[in-house]
């Protein structure tokens, strides 16, 4: 978790919300000489599905134990719902929902009591609660389960009750820290669904996910490397911030000459050029931009194609985010 590079300071990424319901000020983490967090500042309104994707030991963990009042910052500040959560008292704690990586239930407890055991420390009624655990079981594929022995559940099983487990209370935020650890694909859309759904009804939930193409799923994606917050952005806007403009595919019948590549790289709305599999990626300011390419282009002899708006994958946008921010952080060390 220690920043591998010395690495520039990041720009806050996302102003002043009016009434955040998750933000942080300046957040550090330090373990020792170790800084699992650097100085990390942003503002989350309420009503969100928002990503947290990184590489392993980036300290998207570390966030979330620190956003849930499990650590106590070095220094800088974290307010949810308004106020420090290491002062929470018990009612303020129902109002989220905190899945760790890790699931600390029983093991020589049955499913059903487990999930049973959980409701009665929320103070579930009585009344009514046999079918709403019914209910949160059936979610995560568990009902014909419910009486096996925890400890002879698969990792798999265990983290879907872990999940169930979360939701028991009907929290208002939820924290779950990589939910689909483990869970077949089918499975996986289910679960997306049921938070899309759980969206829609106000619940805001923040989600480290190791499954980077879960941020389709997503209303914002927060992407993180050596301990900081290198991005905050909706899902839609992530290649652009990525390509640092508009990516757009060019498809070009034979091979353009270095020198041609330069005189199209100096137009002024063009951002960057590199060859791909059917032509060349150009990174323009706007797409409105694609005719003057294809104009230049064709100025050179080039028999040029289809100009089309590149959709990279969300592996791509990822990769480019990081791949940019490291070489920024080199060429500054």
């Amino acid at each position: 978790m220690t920043s591998e590079v010395e690495a520039p300071p990041a720009p806050k990424p996302a102003p002043s919300v009016p009434d955040a319901l998750v933000e942080a000020e300046d957040l550090t983490v330090e373990f020792g000489s170790q800084t699992a967090l650097d100085n990390i500042s942003f503002a989350i309104p309420p009503g969100l599905i928002v990503g947290l994707i990184g590489p392993s030991g980036c300290g998207k963990t570390t966030l979330i134990r620190a956003l849930t009042g499990i650590l106590s910052p070095t220094s800088g500040s974290v307010r949810v719902f308004g106020s420090d959560p290491q002062d929470f008292d018990t009612r303020q704690r129902m109002r989220f929902g905190y899945m760790p990586q890790m699931p600390i239930l029983f093991p020589n407890l049955s499913v059903r009591a487990n999930l049973n055991f959980v409701a009665s420390l929320y103070g579930m009624p009585t009344f009514g609660r046999r079918k709403q655990l019914r209910q949160l079981l059936e979610l995560v594929n568990l009902d014909e389960h419910r009486s096996k022995k925890l400890a002879d559940c698969s990792g798999g099983m265990q983290r879907r009750l872990a999940l169930a487990a979360t939701l028991v209370h009907d929290p208002e935020l939820l924290f779950l820290d990589e939910p689909t650890a483990g869970v077949d694909p089918i499975l996986r859309e289910r679960f997306w669904t049921h938070f899309r759904s759980l969206r829609d009804k106000g619940v805001s939930i923040i989600v480290p996910t190791q499954y980077v193409g879960e941020a389709g799923s997503c209303d914002a994606v927060a992407v993180m490397a050596h301990g900081r917050l290198i991005a905050l952005q909706p899902t839609e806007k992530l290649a652009r911030i990525a390509y640092d403009g508009d990516p757009l595919s060019v498809e070009l019948d034979g091979w353009v000459s270095r020198e041609e590549l330069a005189r199209l790289q100096a137009l002024p709305h063009v951002r960057s050029v590199r060859h791909s599999d059917i032509g060349l990626t150009v990174v323009v300011e706007d797409e409105a931009a694609s005719e003057s390419v294809r104009q230049q282009l064709v100025s050179s002899g080039a028999s040029v194609g289809e100009i089309t708006p590149l959709e990279p994958s969300f592996d791509e946008i990822f990769f480019e985010i990081i791949e940019r921010y490291d070489q920024r952080a080199e060429s500054q060390s």
